[in-house]
C-alpha cells in the first residue's frame, strides 16, 4: 500500500488537537463581553430616553395653543400698570404700522434678514436641525439657554403665542407649532408675517414702518447698507437705534454685511463698500423726523422698555405682556410740575431728578429734563457724564471710615494745609483752615481737606468696595475721588443714598416688578433682590451725620435750604468745578460751577437732583442764589410727596450714643467736670466705644464770697458781698444764733436782707458759694444786738474828789462802754479802719464828728468808730476790704458786726 498507515495513537492526538483548536476558537474574552454589555445598556437607555422624550414632547405639545391668523399677522400691544397694580399707564401701541406685502419686499432686504436670522429658511420645515445641533452643544458647554436655534418660523410662533422663557415646555410647543405653521402656510406668507410684526424700536413694528421712520422712504428704496442696518436691529431694538446710538448701529450693521458675504448673498467688494458708508448721513434729518410720543410718563416708560429688553428671558413689547411697573403717578405729576415751575432762574439751565423708594429701590418718578419732548432729547436723569462733587463724600470717604475703621461720628480730624501725594495743594471752598474738628463737622461743613485725609486712612480698596456694594461703577479710586466722581446718574445716586436710609440694605433701582404673559396666569417676578451693602451701624451713623447737613439751626451746615420741618431727613450737597484752563477758555470766573447736586432721603423716599447747563461752557454762579436751585427743587418735591407717616430713622442696637469731651484724642468720655461747651454727644459702633473718662478737668470748689458786710437798721441786717463768678454760681445764706444754724435762702444774687434781729442777740451770718454741687469756704460776719438798757440811780459825788465831766449818752439811748484802746489796738485801728485821725483814737461822741479822712458819720449820727461809721482814711472814699471792716472797734456801738476772713469759719 502506498499510503502510510496511521496508528491509533496518532489518530487520538489528531482528534485532541482539533478539539483544542475549536475550543480556543469559541472562547470569549472578558473585555469584549464588557464592551458588549455597555453598548447594549446605552442602546436601551437611549431607546428609553427617546421614548420618554417623545412622550414628554407629546404631552407639552398637547397643551400648545391653536394657531390664530390674526395673532400671527398683528403684533400685540403690551399693558403697563402703575405701582398700585390697577392703574393703566398709556404708552406704546402697534396701531401705526406700514404693512408690506411679500411681493413688495426688496431682495436685498430679504437677503439681509435671512443671512442674519435664518439662512436655511427655505429648506427646513420649521426647525433647523443643523442650527439646533450647534445650539445643543453650546447649551451643554455654556449652560441651558445660552444660545438659541429659533428659525424665523419659530420666532413668528413665539412672538404670536408663547412666552420668551427658556424652558423645555416652551421649546417643545414652539417646535410643534412651527411645524404646524409650515404645513398650513407658504414660506412667503410666514416671511411676510415676520417682516411686518417684528419690534424694531420703541413702538415701531415691522421693517416697512422702520424704513419710513429712520430713512423717510419706503422699504423698496433702501440701499444695501440701510437694509443691513435695519436687519440687525431686532436683536436689540433700542441699543441699535441709529438716531440715539449710531455707533452701536454701525457695529451691528457691519456684522450683518459680513454674514451676507459669508452666505454668498453679496460679494466682498459690495460688503466693503456698504461698510464704508456713513450711518448718519442717510438718516432722516432731525427737523423732518416724526415727533416721538410724549406725555407725562414718557421718560419713565422709556426706562421701562430699556429695562425690559435688558432682562434675562428676551421679553418684547409685541408679545401682549402685562407689565407691572413701579410708577406712582401722583409723584410723577409732582416732579413734572416742579420741572416746569418758576424755581429756575433762567430758561437755559437744566435739571434732572429721580425719586426712589427708600426701602425697595423702586423708581417712583423721573424728571428727565425741563422739556422732555421731540425725537432727539436727552434724559439727564440717566446720563452719567456729569461730576457729582462732594455728594460722593459719604460714599467714598465717611461711610467706609465707619464701616472698615470703626470710626465714630466724633472722630477728630484736622482741617489744615494739605496736599495730594503729587504735591498739588488742596483747597477748601473758602480758602480757610478751621483746625481740629470731628468728621461730623467736616461732613456737614463739606470741608475738602478732612475728606481727602480720611480717604487716605480708609484706603482706595475699601472705598472702591464700598461704592461697588452700592451699585456704583466709578472706576479706580484716587485721592481726588474724595471730592467727586463721574459715571454716576441721578438714578444711581438716589439708589445709593437709599441704602443709608434702609439699614444698609441696597436694592438696585428698577422700574419693573412683575411680568404676566398673555395667558393671564403665567408670570415672572423680575424685581432685583435686596442685598446688604454695609452694616446697619454704618448706615445709621452716616445718616445721623447727614441730618446735620440739613439742620437749619446749625451754623455752617451746607444743605439747610433743603430742610423740611417735621421730616426726619438726611442729605448731602455737591458742587463740581472747572479747571483753570476751562475757566480761561469759557471766559468764566472762579465762582462758576458746571454741576450742582443735592441728594437727600427720608425713611420713605430718596431723591437725587442735578442742576447745570447742557454744556460745560456755561456755569452756575455759586456766589449767588443760583447755587441753591438743586436744594429748592428737592424741597419742592419732597415736601409734597412725603406722607405724615414717613417715620424716623431708628438707632440700631449696634450703635451706642455717648457724651465725650471734645478735643481729646483718642476720644474720652466727658467727666462730671467737663465744661458744657466741650461736651459732645456722638455715636459709636458698639464694642468700639471709649471707656476712659477724661481727666482734663478736675473737681474745683468755687471761690469764696468776698467783702461780706451787714448793714443793720432796726431789726434788719442787710447783707451784701462780692464774687468773681457771680453769674455761674448760687449762694447759700445761713445764720447761726443761740447755738443752732439754719439756712435762710439760696440765691443767685449778691445781697440778702434778714429781718429777724432781736435785742440782745448775737448773729453769725455765713454765705457759701455753690457750683455744680461744689461748695466754697463760707464768708461770715457777726452782728451783736445790745439789750435795752435800764435807768441808773444817780451817784453821790465824793466831796474830796475832783468833779468829773459827765458822760454824754448815745443818741440811741445806750451808753458807750468802749475804753480807749491800747497802743496795739490803736495801731490796728489806724491801719485797718482809719477812724478819727491817724493816731487811731477813733472814739465817737455824741457830736458825731471825726477828724480823720474817713469822714466818720455813722447811720445813727454818732461819730467815730462803730461798724456803722465809714471806714478808713487809708481806703479811698471810705471803701475798704473785707478784713478791715471785720476788726473795727467791736464794742463801740450797740449793734456790733464782726467780719471773719473767708479762710476761717
Amino acid at each position: 500500500m502506498s499510503e502510510k498507515q496511521i496508528s491509533r495513537e496518532q489518530r487520538r492526538k489528531a482528534i485532541e488537537r482539533q478539539k483544542k483548536a475549536e475550543k480556543k476558537k469559541n472562547k470569549k474574552t472578558p473585555g469584549a463581553s464588557l464592551i458588549k454589555r455597555i453598548l447594549l445598556t446605552v442602546v436601551i437607555i437611549g431607546l428609553a430616553g427617546f421614548v420618554f422624550g417623545i412622550g414628554l414632547f407629546t404631552y407639552y405639545a398637547s397643551s400648545a395653543p391653536d394657531l390664530d391668523e390674526e395673532l400671527l399677522r398683528d403684533p400685540i400691544s403690551p399693558t403697563f400698570l402703575a405701582a398700585d397694580g390697577t392703574t393703566e399707564i398709556p404708552y406704546a401701541t402697534a396701531e401705526n404700522r406700514e404693512y408690506i406685502e411679500y411681493e413688495d419686499i426688496p431682495k436685498v432686504m430679504e437677503d439681509a434678514i435671512l443671512a442674519t436670522e435664518d439662512n436655511r429658511f427655505y429648506s427646513h420645515s420649521g426647525i433647523d436641525v443643523i442650527r439646533l445641533g450647534g445650539a445643543v452643544i453650546a447649551n451643554i458647554t455654556d449652560g441651558f439657554g445660552s444660545q438659541g436655534a429659533s428659525t424665523i418660523t419659530q420666532q413668528v410662533i413665539k412672538n404670536s403665542f408663547l412666552s420668551h422663557d427658556k424652558t423645555l415646555k416652551r421649546k417643545a410647543q414652539e417646535a410643534y407649532l412651527a411645524y404646524q405653521l409650515e404645513q398650513e402656510y407658504e414660506k412667503e406668507e410666514i416671511f411676510e408675517m415676520y417682516f411686518n410684526k417684528i419690534l424694531m424700536s420703541g413702538n415701531i413694528y415691522g421693517f416697512g414702518t422702520a424704513s419710513e421712520h429712520f430713512y423717510g422712504k419706503p422699504v423698496s428704496e433702501l440701499e444695501m447698507h440701510e437694509a443691513a442696518l435695519l436687519a440687525g436691529m431686532p436683536q436689540s431694538p433700542n441699543r441699535y437705534n441709529p438716531f440715539t446710538n449710531p455707533e452701536n448701529a454701525e457695529t451691528r450693521r457691519n456684522i450683518v454685511l459680513s454674514l451676507m458675504e459669508q452666505h454668498e448673498k453679496i460679494s466682498t467688494e459690495e460688503k466693503e463698500q456698504a461698510q464704508a458708508a456713513s450711518v448718519t448721513d442717510s438718516l432722516l434729518p432731525e427737523e423732518q423726523r416724526p415727533t416721538a410720543p410724549t406725555g407725562e410718563y414718557t421718560a419713565f416708560m422709556e426706562m421701562v422698555t430699556e429695562e425690559l429688553q435688558s432682562l434675562d428671558g428676551g421679553f418684547a413689547l409685541d408679545e401682549g405682556l402685562t407689565i407691572y411697573t413701579t410708577l406712582e403717578p401722583d409723584v410723577q405729576k409732582t416732579v413734572n410740575a416742579t420741572m416746569a415751575s418758576d424755581l429756575f432762574f433762567d430758561e437755559e439751565v437744566e435739571s434732572a431728578m429721580t425719586v426712589v423708594d427708600t426701602e425697595t429701590g423702586a423708581i417712583r418718578a423721573v424728571g428727565a429734563a425741563r422739556d422732555y419732548s421731540g425725537d432727539i432729547r436727552t434724559n439727564y436723569a440717566t446720563s452719567r457724564d456729569r461730576v457729582v462733587g462732594s455728594t460722593i463724600k459719604p460714599l467714598t470717604v465717611y461711610g467706609p471710615a465707619v464701616e472698615y475703621l470703626d470710626w465714630s461720628t466724633g472722630q477728630p480730624i484736622v482741617d489744615e494745609p494739605y496736599s495730594y501725594d503729587s504735591g498739588q495743594e488742596i483747597r477748601n471752598v473758602d480758602g480757610q483752615f478751621l483746625g481740629s474738628m470731628t468728621i461730623r463737622e467736616a461732613l456737614y461743613r463739606s470741608r475738602n481737606i478732612p475728606a481727602v485725609k480720611t480717604l487716605k486712612e480708609v484706603g482706595a480698596g475699601n472705598a472702591s468696595d464700598f461704592v461697588q456694594n452700592l451699585g456704583l461703577e466709578i472706576g479706580e479710586v484716587y485721592e481726588s475721588t474724595a471730592l467727586g466722581a463721574d459715571n454716576i446718574s441721578t438714578v444711581d445716586m438716589a439708589g445709593a443714598f437709599a441704602a443709608f436710609g434702609n439699614e444698609g440694605i441696597y436694592t438696585k433701582p428698577h422700574t419693573i416688578t412683575k411680568i404676566v404673559f398673555r395667558d393671564g396666569t403665567t408670570e415672572e417676578v423680575v424685581k432685583p433682590e435686596s442685598v446688604p451693602a454695609m452694616k446697619d451701624s454704618t448706615a445709621y451713623m452716616v445718616t445721623d451725620m447727614l441730618r446735620d447737613v440739613v439742620n437749619p439751626n446749625l451754623s455752617g451746615s451746607t444743605g439747610k435750604e433743603a430742610a423740611i420741618s417735621g421730616l426726619d431727613m438726611a442729605g448731602k450737597t455737591g458742587t463740581s468745578n472747572y479747571s483753570e484752563e476751562e475757566l480761561a477758555d469759557y471766559g468764566l470766573d472762579s465762582s462758576s460751577a458746571p454741576d450742582i447736586w443735592f441728594a437727600g432721603y427720608t425713611p420713605e423716599y430718596s431723591v437725587s437732583v442735578w442742576t447745570g447747563y447742557p454744556t460745560r461752557a456755561t456755569g452756575i454762579d455759586t456766589a449767588s442764589q443760583e447755587r441753591l436751585l438743586a436744594q429748592r427743587l428737592f424741597k419742592n418735591v419732597m415736601s409734597q410727596i412725603s406722607s405724615s407717616e414717613s417715620g424716623t430713622f431708628d438707632k440700631p442696637d449696634s450703635v451706642v450714643e455717648l457724651v465725650v469731651e471734645a478735643g481729646t484724642s483718642p476720644l474720652k468720655l466727658a467727666s462730671d467736670y467737663t465744661p458744657g461747651y466741650l461736651r459732645r454727644s456722638e455715636l459709636f459702633v458698639r464694642g468700639a466705644e471709649p471707656t476712659r473718662v477724661s481727666e482734663q478737668f478736675i473737681q474745683q470748689e468755687p471761690d469764696a464770697p468776698t467783702g461780706l458786710r451787714a448793714d443793720v437798721s432796726g431789726n434788719t441786717a442787710a447783707l451784701s458781698w462780692n464774687h468773681s463768678d457771680a453769674g455761674d454760681v448760687s449762694f447759700e445764706v445761713s445764720v447761726e444764733t443761740g447755738g443752732s444754724r439754719s439756712v435762710l435762702t439760696t440765691t443767685g444774687n449778691t445781697s440778702y436782707s434778714f429781718n429777724g434781729l432781736e435785742a440782745g442777740g448775737t448773729y453769725t451770718f455765713l454765705v457759701t458759694a455753690v457750683n455744680d454741687g461744689e461748695r466754697s469756704d463760707p464768708a461770715s460776719v457777726i452782728v451783736n444786738v445790745s439789750a435795752p438798757e435800764q435807768p441808773e440811780e444817780p451817784e453821790e459825788e465824793p466831796a474830796d474828789e475832783p468833779e468829773e465831766e459827765p458822760e454824754q449818752p448815745a443818741e440811741d439811748g445806750s451808753d458807750s462802754e468802749e475804753e480807749n484802746p491800747t497802743d496795739e489796738e490803736n495801731t490796728e485801728d489806724s491801719n485797718n479802719e482809719g477812724n478819727g485821725n491817724n493816731n487811731g483814737t477813733g472814739n465817737g461822741n455824741n457830736n458825731g464828728n471825726n477828724n480823720g479822712n474817713g469822714q466818720g458819720n455813722n447811720n445813727n449820727g454818732s461819730g467815730g468808730d462803730g461798724e456803722n461809721g465809714n471806714q478808713g482814711d487809708n481806703a479811698p472814699d471810705g471803701d475798704t476790704g473785707e478784713e478791715e471792716e471785720a476788726e473795727a472797734n467791736p464794742a463801740s456801738s450797740p449793734n456790733r458786726q464782726e467780719n471773719d476772713s473767708a479762710d476761717n469759719d
